[in-house]
């Protein structure tokens, strides 16, 4: 039997005017960053996830690995500023007026 429009159909429990249909909400994710740092502090031999990964990625980079070398730096110092240019080859952008507005007030 097809739905028509308009009628509710038989059986069907419609919301109640001004009631949500979801009164608990979307359940709560658990808190990520708790979890890896939990498992990052997990100590194994004296050695912590965390250490073992650095040492791993150091190891890495003094071998010649650039992404490791570049993991390490981006993590320990910030990733480098990248400017851009937004001139067209050097020259100046000229606004448009109705971008602009009037400036003549």
């Amino acid at each position: 039997m097809p739905f028509e429009k308009g009628k509710t159909p038989k059986g069907a429990k419609p919301f109640v005017k001004g009631q949500t249909g979801n009164p608990k909400g979307r359940p709560k994710l658990p808190d990520l960053s708790e979890a890896i740092a939990k498992v990052l502090a997990a100590d194994k031999d004296g050695v912590t996830a965390l250490d073992a990964i650095l040492m791993a990625l150091r190891a890495k980079a003094a071998k010649g690995d650039t992404r490791a070398a570049e993991i390490l730096m981006d993590r320990g110092y910030g990733k480098a500023k990248q400017n851009m240019d937004i001139t067209s080859d050097g020259k100046s952008i000229v606004m448009p007026s109705w971008i602009e507005g009037d400036k003549k007030k």
